[in-house]
């Protein structure tokens, strides 16, 4: 029964099949011949007339292997499982019987019960990393450990807390007697619920007879800020503009110019509270309401804004809220 190649079977199985029937065969290698069974495939493979490179493609393993396996060099191949592998390989890629091959291999090698190799190219080395991440982690477990001995140690030796005995506390139990009890005075208010002190005026006291405190060091009629009042005789007759003049153009008609006499702000409202111009006005910037009806001013001090109707001055504002049309009449 012809063996199963593989893939292979028309490979020639003699060095020249071109001979005549009268040509003596030509001797043909086996998986016996050889010292070794890396010998017998290689002389195989020779008979075959094929290269290392050849049965690489075909086993899909490595020529290095390949050749270790020829020489029998089995330092330089990976563990004994895949040697067992790839001499498999090779002798069926050759056509012959890869259990013949293996038993063989097995024969020669037999298990020393040695521990497996890493494979080639793999190399020996961890990383320190890893055993700088053990050695901390060890640390902390032992710190931990050696406090929780030290905490359990000083509950040990700590003294325990004192309780009175209960025997003593069943005694004083005893001891009390039972009938009326002796109250004693009542004990005065806390200091908590005193009355308070009334509260006095400042400068009630030396307020006269009209409710004045003529003894006070600020002048009657005084503004709040200390400043000396406004002098409306020295105001202007006629309205002269030193600075910006806002709201109606000259072109549109107006009757009432509020003048700022200092920095103060001006805020002109509509009928319905709705705010028609708010600004800083500095000392001579003017405001020239226009001929609406119902328009209001909201001014921060009265007596810094001199109100001018059709030019003419009218003095101060009356007020710190005051209707436009309300100074006009």
């Amino acid at each position: 029964m012809p063996l199963d190649t593989g893939g292979v079977a028309d490979l020639p199985r003699r060095a020249d099949e071109s001979r005549g029937s009268d040509t003596p065969e030509i001797y043909q290698p086996s998986l016996q011949a050889g010292s070794d069974i890396g010998q017998a495939l290689k002389a195989i493979r020779e008979f075959r007339g094929l290269s290392i490179e050849e049965v690489a493609e075909i086993t899909r393993v490595r020529r290095t292997y390949l050749m270790a396996i020829e020489a029998m060099h089995l330092d330089k191949l990976p563990s004994r499982p895949f040697t067992i592998g790839y001499i498999r390989a090779y002798a069926e890629a050759l056509g012959d019987s890869g259990d013949i091959a293996v038993e063989r291999f097995k024969a020669e090698e037999p298990v020393l019960d040695e521990p497996l190799r890493a494979p080639v190219g793999v190399g020996d080395q961890s990383d320190p990393r890893l055993m700088m991440i053990v050695i901390v982690a060890m640390v902390i477990v032992g710190a931990i450990v050696l406090w929780n001995i030290a905490q359990r140690a000083m509950s040990e030796s700590a003294p325990p807390s004192p309780t009175a005995p209960a025997k003593a506390t069943a005694l004083a139990l005893d001891a009390q007697k039972s009938g009326p009890v002796a109250l004693g005075a009542p004990l005065p208010a806390p200091v908590e619920s005193t009355t308070p002190a009334p509260y006095e005026t400042p400068g009630l006291a030396e307020a006269g007879e009209d409710g004045v405190n003529h003894s006070a060091p600020a002048a009657i009629g005084a503004r709040p800020d200390g400043e000396p009042p406004v002098d409306v005789a020295s105001l202007p007759l006629n309205f002269q503009a030193n600075g910006k003049v806002y709201g109606a153009t000259a072109a549109q008609p107006s009757s009432v110019t509020l003048q700022a006499l200092k920095s103060a702000s001006l805020i002109v409202r509509g009928p319905d509270g709705a705010v028609y111009f708010a600004r800083q006005l500095a000392a001579g910037e003017a405001y020239r309401a226009p001929q609406f009806a119902g328009l209001s001013v909201d001014v921060s001090e009265p007596d810094a804004f001199q109100v001018f109707v059709a030019g003419q001055s009218q003095g101060l504002l009356p007020s710190a809220k005051a209707s436009l049309s309300a100074l006009v009449e």
